[in-house]
């Protein structure tokens, strides 16, 4: 996948991922992986950033299978900056593949 591409489209994946259920960041990855290919480099600085941003809130839970691990919850305003980029990113696309389907009527 085109590297720009990604990029414009990862933090709306991961928002949209965390708001179905707290997770944690290796489980994140994973979850974002099934959509776009990303590793823990891209996305521990991107959940960071959305932390600092008050997107986020972090909690601590046991875990069975070693330490603690840190959850990421989405607040009320990580909701309302989903909802945001959501629309934006669906008025986006739909630009795009209109004009995709104009230059192919065009050929």
């Amino acid at each position: 996948m085109n590297v720009q591409f990604k990029k414009g489209v990862l933090e709306l994946v991961v928002l949209l991922s965390v708001v179905k259920r707290d997770m944690y960041g290796y489980e994140l990855v994973a979850e974002v992986s099934k959509v776009v290919e990303v590793n823990e480099g891209t996305i521990y600085p991107l959940l960071k950033r959305l932390t600092n941003e008050h997107y986020f809130e972090t909690y601590l839970k046991e875990s069975t299978e070693g330490p603690p691990r840190k959850y990421y919850h989405l607040t009320e305003g990580g909701k309302i900056y989903m909802n945001k980029l959501k629309a934006e990113w669906i008025e986006f696309f739909e630009k795009v593949d209109r004009f995709i389907k104009e230059s192919d009527n065009n050929e």
